[in-house]
């Protein structure tokens, strides 16, 4: 068995490598980096009487099955290529999971290779290719070079921003809440708990969450409640069961482990691709919900022996994929053995422990009965003959009867139990407080949230989602800050104002989700490649040269500064670079010295961060080489200090 290690051709780096003229033909080469394992594979092809072709079975697995016979000559004309005929000793097999029983299935079904999915992965690409190859000039002259656009990248960017520009734009509105505490009269000698109840209801309407919006009007409705009397109006009683959470996809894979582990999707998928080598999970590029039919009945049987037959009564149960996207066959994210717990696994890496955990728990947890709550709803009228007005308080409360699936996957809830009470029982206030609120922004994306919202709109796929918020990160368009959520930064913005002004289209959520409905078609054989691409450039194409002679350059003007540069004794000034903004000298290019820009931190009170290490200097904001925030002190290189995280 051998190895390509990913993909043996792709376009070339120095030119754009596809003939437009000719039907958007691409220009395959090997790269520099991939030819020294080509020429080892054609050498093994020579001694083989038969070649099985195991790669994948999503597109890029595909894609990379049909490089390999191009590549190694596996194929004796082109029309044979397209239309899938294999000579004899050419065979391609797929599975789901790397285990004996898979693999034995795989080899007996042998099938052509399926054009279409190759089509859609190639399309992808070329796509990718013509808005990056063509716009990243267009932005190099108007704005300023190294920078770069993306056809999904620059949608995820725009979403980032826009969130940004809302919280810039907040304006937090006051409110306020009236939480009420009362004890039972009657009994009064047995010891019971306070019953917390809030305001809900004046006159029978309920209140909006925002209705009482200062402290005079607070006040008012706390001195009436003060002069009413209290008696229990209604008691609802109901069971509550709340449902299992599926077996993972690639996205609710990569959205639990960043909230649980506080694994990167890059991260996450990196594991996972070990723990699926492993032959210990299935195949994780999927937005299948499917499950087999043996992993169902082994689930089950690990759950009647490990955890007692009220606990299997439910299984096998079957989850419907509901993602329109969901494009090839395939199972969700599962242990390939059930009966394999996670202490029981042998791994190098504590992490791929951690996520085969949540994987294996997912999964089992998937087959277990619903958890079963007795769910207590009481509501209590408040009100004095001498006023007009009468109010309803409500409180609640959750008891746990049945854990079920909770045992496998616990999740967070609150129980509150409440004293025993009787309709038109009469209670006494104890005490009664307004609370003070406001209104908060919404909260930056993080890495869970924002792939959450990709997956929402329909743009990327499970392959993808992991590069896209690799390369929004690693161009420094946007950045994660202390909390593990992204901001843009100031290039960033620029290239994203640059983009929704001038190029609307390129970074539309519609339009980027249309596009990969069009590529999900061509996956399924219902349209050519060539017509999609055909149809997407030449408007782009014409938008584009229209805007090369309408865009005036924006290049950011450099800024003055009171610095001196330590080299010629000339004024620094502030320019633009792949990082943001840095000092240079004015004496460019006689002059090349230049130096970091840093940004001062300050705490919640507004007061500068003393260093914790030399306390002389003050906490700033750098950035590593490779474009990664870190806290430094302001006396570098006198004091060495630095951390990932704000201290």
């Amino acid at each position: 068995v051998e190895s390509s290690y990913g993909h043996i051709r792709d376009l070339p780096k120095s030119k754009l490598g596809i003939d437009i003229e000719n039907n958007f033909e691409p220009q395959y080469v090997i790269p520099l980096k991939a030819r020294k394992r080509v020429n080892f594979l054609k050498k093994e092809v020579q001694k083989a009487d038969k070649i099985i072709l195991a790669t994948d079975e999503d597109r890029e697995g595909e894609a990379i099955a049909w490089h390999l016979i191009q590549a190694l000559g596996l194929e004796n004309s082109k029309f044979k290529i397209q239309n899938s005929k294999f000579p004899p000793k050419v065979e391609r097999i797929v599975f789901h999971e790397i285990t004996k029983s898979a693999i034995e299935n795989a080899l007996k079904n042998p099938r052509g290779i399926d054009m279409n999915l190759v089509d859609a992965q190639q399309a992808r690409r070329i796509l990718d290719r013509l808005v990056g190859y063509k716009l990243s000039p267009f932005l190099w002259e108007k704005i300023m070079k190294r920078l770069s656009a993306g056809r999904v990248q620059s949608v995820a960017l725009r979403l980032i921003v826009e969130r940004e520009e809302e919280i810039r734009n907040f304006k937090p509105e006051e409110y306020w809440t009236i939480i009420a505490s009362l004890l039972k009269i009657k009994n009064q000698k047995l010891k019971t708990k306070n019953i917390e109840a809030y305001l809900y209801k004046i006159n029978d309407e309920a209140i909006p969450k925002l209705w009482i919006k200062s402290k005079e009007e607070a006040d008012k409705i706390v001195d009436d409640l003060k002069k009413c009397e209290y008696k229990v109006l209604k008691i609802e009683k109901k069971e509550l069961k709340r449902n299992p959470l599926p077996p993972f996809t690639t996205s609710t894979l990569q959205q639990e482990a960043s909230k649980k582990l506080h694994y990167s999707a890059k991260q996450t998928m990196r594991l996972a691709q070990n723990l699926y080598e492993k032959g210990l999970i299935t195949y994780h590029r999927t937005d299948s919900l499917n499950l087999s039919q043996e992993s169902l009945i082994a689930a089950k049987n690990w759950i009647e022996k490990n955890l007692g037959k009220e606990y299997a009564t439910q299984a096998p149960r079957l989850f419907k994929t509901r993602s329109r996207l969901a494009q090839e066959a395939h199972e969700a994210i599962r242990p390939t053995n059930p009966n394999l717990v996670p202490e029981k696994i042998k791994v190098k890496f504590s992490q791929e422990k951690k996520l085969y955990e949540l994987i294996w728990r997912r999964f089992i947890a998937s087959q277990l009965p619903q958890a079963i709550f007795d769910a207590t709803r009481v509501e209590i009228r408040a009100e004095n003959s001498k006023l007009k007005t009468h109010y309803s308080l409500l409180t609640t409360g959750t008891i746990l009867r049945f854990d079920g699936f909770l045992k496998i996957w616990p999740m967070q809830f609150e129980e509150k139990e409440l004293p025993l009470l009787e309709e038109n029982e009469e209670l006494k206030l104890k005490d009664i407080k307004p609370e003070q609120h406001f209104t908060e922004p919404p909260p930056r994306y993080n890495e869970a949230s924002l792939i959450k919202t990709l997956e929402k709109y329909g743009i990327g796929r499970p392959s993808t989602y992991a590069p896209i918020i690799s390369v929004i990160q690693e161009r420094n368009y946007v950045y994660k800050n202390e909390q593990r959520r992204f901001q843009p930064t100031e290039i960033g913005e620029l290239v994203n104002k640059i983009l929704v002004e001038h190029f609307p289209q390129i970074i539309d959520i519609q339009f980027t989700a249309q596009m990969e409905e069009k590529l999900d078609e061509i996956a399924q054989g219902k349209e050519k490649w060539q017509k999609v691409i055909e149809n997407f450039y030449q408007p782009f194409s014409e938008n584009l040269e229209r805007k090369y002679q309408e865009v005036k350059k924006q290049k950011p003007a450099e800024e003055k500064t009171d610095e001196v540069c330590e080299k010629c004794g000339r004024p620094m000034v502030v320019k633009y670079g792949k990082f943001g903004k840095f000092l240079a000298c004015s004496g460019f290019p006689e002059c090349r010295y230049t130096k970091q820009m840093t940004i001062t931190m300050t705490n919640d009170k507004g007061e500068k961060i003393k260093c914790p290490k030399c306390q002389n200097g003050e906490i700033v904001r750098r950035w590593t080489k490779k474009g990664r925030l870190f806290y430094g002190c302001s006396r570098y290189p006198d004091c060495d200090y630095a951390s990932w995280t704000k201290p």
